[in-house]
């Protein structure tokens, strides 16, 4: 496929990235650290951060885990929401040269115990709110290092003990826990300080982070990703916003809103490495599904940058709260990690005057592979461009390229794609060409400009009498129905047309019928993809990171 999409970059969007600037993310650490030393990194329950303070933390905490018994590469488990611990733990992981393995806190016994067996995990950094569930595992993993964190440690010894005796005492959020030789995040922080730290020779080859994915799919396997493909996606994302920055004021620092988790791929890469990249201040939000608490805290700020799902866009545009913060600063509202809906998309323009741009990226990505340009003034319902240094083609089942205008699978090239998934060559062979394409399960067909769209996952796909119908469409054609919050589409087996379509509905307005829902679709449908089932709840099942679990759905159905 040639690069036709070139023709139509934003001015000043370079087509390649050099991304051999930096041998590692230790190169760039050092840089920002050093450029950056007295700006604010975070700010968190009204206490800053700043560079320097990410700097001298995290040097402390990686001279204290270079002191344990760890070898080099040795993976070292985060089990944390946003909070600042997150950021040093990271930078003190790889600048001790070992490998980050980002962990959901909300995780199972179950599902903690896979993770930290399959990436043989010998430390863990992990908040005492979640401490009870590693207990439960411990013997059952090779995880021995433990450093216990508390909510207020960062906060300083006043508001820090005042915050963890209410996160303790009041809200009962730390169930009871005993790990004999487990160490307190502070006291290794401060044992660290007077430590002697040795910074490793990291190079673009060596492993940064193993980031597990496909929970939802199958077993969950570790992406490998290297230093040199972190650093390539920093600097393709950081040239993809230039026209956004360049609406910044001269000196004025970049601030972004850090809604997404930070054990999330999307909220790892576009808050909390690109925010030491750029040299901007993360707003950290430890619980975005508290849409109140998300836009009481947003009101004591002007920031630049969000991005977000589309469920986060949806809900805190609905919400009453919503006008009680300043939106007037923002440039860039980036849409990924699932699809935003026109509906959503359209009513965030109207409230905020700022396009969501969707971008589209996997885990094994980095994650970041296309994007909407981010000078865009409308709302395209595409996943953009390739980014900087990135091809796409779309493929068939047997892995030949497919005609012009016809869906084939997505399959991306680039820098920022993963080394292999950890320990599984048997599942990289699946997905990897022979010319060094990732073939990403996704569905989609480009337009002459070389914009992007998905029309749908393989598996989510419904087959209704021999027609192919794809969810996505169904639900951002009912989305825009007024008095409709969200939907999901799943395909049910049928006796006559081997699959139905199943539509699971939140309602705004309760006064919405399953004739209503069923006369508009009638209207905007063709009679294939019309719902044979319409069902009505409260919320729909979903990720933490705010994907709609659609197999949860076709399960029930």
């Amino acid at each position: 496929m040639q690069k036709h999409w070139l023709k139509h970059y934003p001015a000043g969007v370079p087509a390649e990235v050099r991304t051999d600037l930096y041998p590692s993310l230790l190169a760039l650490f050092d840089e920002s650290f050093r450029k950056h030393a007295a700006l604010p990194a975070y700010r968190f329950m009204g206490k800053a951060i700043s560079f320097a303070q990410l700097d001298q933390f995290s040097r402390a905490f990686a001279a204290w885990l270079q002191a344990q018994p760890l070898a080099r590469g040795d993976r070292i488990a985060i089990m944390m929401p946003n909070v600042p611990q997150y950021p040093v733990a990271v930078a003190a992981i790889l600048r001790a040269g070992f490998v980050v393995v980002n962990v959901n806190p909300l995780y199972t016994p179950r599902e903690l115990e896979h993770q930290l067996k399959d990436s043989g995990a010998k430390a863990i950094v992990i908040l005492e709110n979640f401490a009870a569930t590693l207990e439960q595992v411990l013997p059952q993993v090779p995880t021995r290092t433990v450093v216990v964190a508390a909510m207020g440690d960062m906060l300083g010894f006043v508001k820090g003990a005042i915050v963890n005796h209410v996160v303790r005492n009041v809200k009962r959020l730390v169930p009871a826990w005993r790990i004999p030789g487990a160490v307190r995040f502070n006291d290794a922080l401060a044992a660290g300080g007077r430590m002697r730290y040795a910074a490793p020779d990291a190079g673009p080859d060596d492993i940064a982070v193993l980031q597990y994915t496909g929970g939802t799919t199958g077993v969950s396997k570790g992406a490998v990703l290297l230093h040199r493909n972190l650093v390539a996606n920093l600097l393709q994302s950081e040239a993809w916003y230039l026209p956004a920055l360049g609406q910044i004021p001269p000196g004025e620092q970049i601030v972004t809103v850090c809604a997404l988790p930070l054990y999330h791929i999307f909220g790892f890469t576009a808050n909390l490495l690109l925010g030491i990249r750029m040299g901007g201040c993360n707003l950290l939000i430890p619980n975005a599904r508290d849409i109140a608490a998300t836009l009481k805290d947003l009101s004591a700020y002007k920031f630049h940058s969000f991005p977000a799902v589309n469920t986060l866009f949806n809900a805190m545009a609905n919400h009453p709260d919503f006008a009680k913060v300043d939106w007037s600063a923002l440039k860039i509202s980036v849409g990924g990690g699932m699809a935003v809906q026109s509906a959503t998309a359209r009513l965030w323009l109207e409230k905020t005057g700022c396009p969501i741009v969707e971008g589209y990226g996997l885990s094994e990505t980095s994650p970041s592979a296309t994007c909407n340009p981010v000078d865009s003034t409308v709302f395209s319902g595409t996943i953009g461009m390739p980014l900087p240094s990135t091809e796409l083609t779309l493929l068939d089942d047997a892995g030949q390229p497919v005609p012009t205008g016809t869906p084939g699978e997505i399959a991306i090239r680039g820098p920022q794609v993963m080394a292999g998934y950890w320990q599984r060559p048997d599942e990289t062979a699946k997905v990897m060409t022979a010319d060094g394409y990732f073939r990403t399960g996704d569905i989609g067909v480009v337009d002459q400009r070389g914009y992007f769209k998905i029309v749908d996952r393989k598996k989510d796909m419904i087959l209704v009498s021999g027609f192919n119908v794809y969810p996505n469409e169904i639900e951002d054609v009912i989305t825009q129905m007024d008095g409709v919050l969200e939907c999901a589409a799943v395909g049910m087996p049928d006796a006559k047309a081997g699959e139905a379509v199943k539509v699971v509905i939140v309602r705004r307005n309760p006064a919405i019928t399953e004739a209503d829902i069923r006369a508009y679709c009638e209207a905007n449908l063709t009679g294939y993809k019309r719902p044979k089932v319409v069902e009505f709840r409260t919320e729909l099942p979903k990720t933490p990171v705010g994907k709609i679990l659609r197999r949860e759905l076709r399960d029930a159905a």
